[in-house]
C-alpha cells in the first residue's frame, strides 16, 4: 500500500515522500536502490513530564505526557529519515522500521530506518 507521509515545517503541514514497511509499492517498480537511511533522536522527558509520569506510575493510569513525548520523537525521527532519503536522491523509502532503547539516564533513543529507493509507475 502506497502511503504518503506528512512533515511539519514551522508548524505547517507539508507533503513528503512515500514510505512503507513493506519492500515494494503496488503499481510501482523500484529502479534504483540508494541504500540505508535513518533518522535518530535522543530525548529525555522534561521536569514536568517526569513529575507527572512519576505520579501516574504510583497511582496508575495512562501517562499522557510520556505518550506525547514518544509521538513527537517518532515523528522527528521519521522526518529526519525522509530528509536523509531526499539527500541521497531517493523518492521513496521501503522496509521502514522503528527501534527504541533506554539509555539508562531517563533518556530514550528512537531510530527510524529503511532503504531509500527511486521508484516509478509500473
Amino acid at each position: 500500500m502506497l502511503s504518503q507521509h506528512h512533515a511539519f515545517t514551522n508548524g505547517v503541514k507539508t507533503m513528503s515522500m512515500p514510505c512503507t514497511t513493506t519492500f515494494s509499492f503496488e503499481g510501482h517498480r523500484i529502479v534504483e536502490y540508494k541504500g540505508l537511511v535513518r533518522g535518530l533522536v535522543v530525548r529525555a522527558p522534561t521536569i514536568a513530564q517526569g513529575i507527572m509520569g512519576g505520579l501516574k506510575s504510583v497511582v496508575g493510569g495512562k501517562i499522557g505526557a510520556y505518550r506525547e513525548m514518544c509521538e513527537s520523537v517518532r515523528q522527528e525521527a521519521l522526518d529526519d529519515l525522509l530528509t536523509h532519503a531526499a539527500d541521497v536522491g531517493a523518492n521513496a523509502v521501503v522496509g521502514m522500521r522503528y527501534e527504541s532503547s533506554d539509555l539508562g539516564n531517563s533518556s530514550t533513543e528512537v531510530i527510524c530506518y529503511g532503504t531509500a529507493v527511486v521508484m516509478e509507475p509500473a
